[in-house]
């Protein structure tokens, strides 16, 4: 019998659920999800019953994806560098008592329209802080293998709850109003409380002082702006979230100036643009091995903006249906692309913050276009609105030729392992620094193109992993002596640095060692003494300068 441990085991749409933490949490998150588009059909239409513009009820959208531009890259370093599933427990608490807060505002009927964008601004908040430590979180309950179907099935949960909670939610407001609508997300938030509660996340074993808040966000900004499979993955996300926004920001306004219905009609069109999504995220395993990423989300977009142009033209309820089955298929299709990429393209010490930047920039898009569409549809029309939505969705798949997404599913970005902290002749601590490190080769004048053409590459990867002041220098008197020079601020920083290499990039490493004339490679650790600070220490000047050697096989 077939056991989740087995590496033969063959993955399929659903064999991510074998492993029974990823199914409770995947289970509460969807009853939460469920709860949240109830909420949100709810703050919609009321926003519209309050006597608010368009672009108030665009806005609706945009307050809850806003802060996670604004907050998921904090809550991204957090995710890596504590304990995810307690931040996870705080989120859901947090959201909880805006909840609460919600509903009784509702209740006592004291909401405007400001004050309704303010608690849904605070409930994006709690799900901005959520959002990173979970998705960082799906890496630890499945193997690698299985991460691609696990990362569709969240998205699949996301649409089951959206191609039945709009209309309930439609339901409960035309019967009870949005009150009874907030209060049932209030409950909803509580199964996924008790599974939190109950789940051991891994202990993750850190060996080194953790980073600071401030230095690990920028350590997570260097390491995707460094890049290049990130960057295509932020740039295409932050268009395509412009583009997409259109059609479930202006959903009431489609049910309502389009078709003619109610909120019934409203939860009918976002439950056929969640049927889609579902059965999407469900065929996805096996067309995304068929087809590349990049051809993939291109037949993503194409559906998308397919749906966006007939739901602009289209006066009928059912034609309406039609399409958004289609356009909710290749909304779950192109995101899921995007988180997979980015997950298979990070190494697991950045992952919660390369994931939280994919946000930023996806969300950032949705929260930029809700406004954008929003405005077009004060300035002209609804249906005006939508076509430029496709406009942009368009742009979106030709700028896949110049930011294609990578291929990224057999990259190997487990620790390469190979350097160990040297024994050091001088005592210093963790945060003494700054630490110059100095490797020299020997190379032929023959070698000296695949050197530098290598170095390069090098250089790329050293900037990004958290070096400063990288260079290369060549000796005047001898000529085949290169010196990589580069320094870290502390002395934790330079193990930091060297233990962030991968086995995927392990290459480049063996290149350089190849092309060096002598047995082994020559690395010196030098710690930087100020002078005038020197000389009032007890130790006096035999201290300064005094050079940590250690030659290493590995650089």
């Amino acid at each position: 019998m077939t056991t989740p441990a087995d590496p033969a085991a063959r993955t399929s749409p659903l064999s991510p659920f074998r492993y029974p933490v990823f199914r409770d949490v995947w289970i509460a998150t969807l009853v939460t999800r469920f709860g949240g588009l109830i909420q949100s059909v709810g703050a919609s239409w009321l926003m519209i019953s309050l006597g608010a513009s368009a672009m108030m009820v665009t806005l609706v959208q945009a307050s809850t994806t806003l802060p996670v531009m604004l907050f998921s890259l904090i809550a991204g370093a957090l995710a890596d560098t504590f304990d995810r599933r307690m931040l996870m427990l705080v989120a859901q608490l947090f959201m909880i008592l805006v909840s609460v807060l919600l509903s009784a505002a509702a209740w006592f009927d004291v909401l405007t329209p400001w004050l309704l964008l303010l608690f849904t601004f605070l409930i994006g908040a709690g799900a901005a802080l959520n959002g990173p430590a979970w998705q960082a979180s799906v890496g630890d309950m499945v193997p690698r293998a299985e991460l691609p179907a696990a990362v569709a099935l969240n998205g699949m949960g996301f649409n089951v709850a959206r191609s039945t909670g709009p209309a309930v939610g439609g339901l409960i407001v035309a019967g009870a109003g949005a009150a009874a609508a907030f209060a049932v997300n209030t409950v909803s938030y509580l199964g996924l409380l008790v599974v939190l509660l109950r789940w051991r996340s891994p202990v993750r074993g850190e060996r080194l002082e953790r980073e600071t808040l401030g230095r690990a966000m920028i350590a997570g900004i260097r390491y995707a702006a460094l890049s290049p499979r990130i960057v295509a993955v932020l740039v295409r996300s932050l268009v395509f979230g412009v583009g997409a926004s259109a059609i479930p920001a202006l959903m009431p306004l489609v049910a309502r100036d389009l078709v003619d219905g109610g909120p019934l009609t409203f939860g009918l069109l976002l439950g056929a643009f969640g049927v889609g999504a579902v059965a999407g995220a469900y065929f996805a395993s096996g067309w995304r091995r068929r087809l590349s990423a990049e051809l993939f989300v291109r037949g993503s977009m194409v559906a998308l903006a397919a749906a966006a142009a007939a739901t602009a033209v289209s006066g009928s309820t059912a034609l309406t249906m039609i399409a958004l089955l289609v356009g909710g298929a290749g909304w779950v299709l192109a995101l899921s692309t995007f988180n997979v990429t980015v997950q298979m393209a990070t190494p697991r010490w950045v992952v919660g913050r390369a994931l939280a930047l994919y946000q930023m920039a996806a969300f950032g898009g949705m929260a930029l276009g809700s406004w954008l569409w929003g405005w077009a549809t004060e300035r002209f029309d609804v249906s005006a609105a939508l076509l430029g939505s496709t406009g942009v969705l368009v742009a979106c798949l030709l700028l896949g030729l110049r930011f294609p997404l990578p291929a990224a599913e057999k990259l190997d970005l487990d620790p390469l392992g190979r350097w160990k902290e040297p024994k050091l002749a001088l005592a210093i601590e963790g945060r003494s620094g700054p630490v110059v490190t100095t490797i020299e080769y020997r190379i032929a004048e023959d070698r000296l193109p695949e050197f530098l053409k290598l170095m390069t590459e090098r250089r790329r990867i050293r900037r990004r992993d958290g070096a400063r002041h990288w260079s290369l220098l060549r000796d005047l008197a001898e000529p085949d002596l290169w010196v990589e020079r580069y320094d870290t601020p502390t002395w934790t920083e330079n193990v930091r640095h060297n233990e962030r290499a991968t086995k995927a990039e392990a290459d480049i490493g063996d290149r350089l060692r190849a092309l060096n004339r002598d047995e082994r490679l020559h690395v010196r650790r030098m710690i930087v003494r100020d002078l005038d600070t020197v000389l009032d220490e007890d130790d006096g000047v035999a201290a300064f300068g005094q050079p940590l050697t250690d030659p290493l096989r590995q650089s």
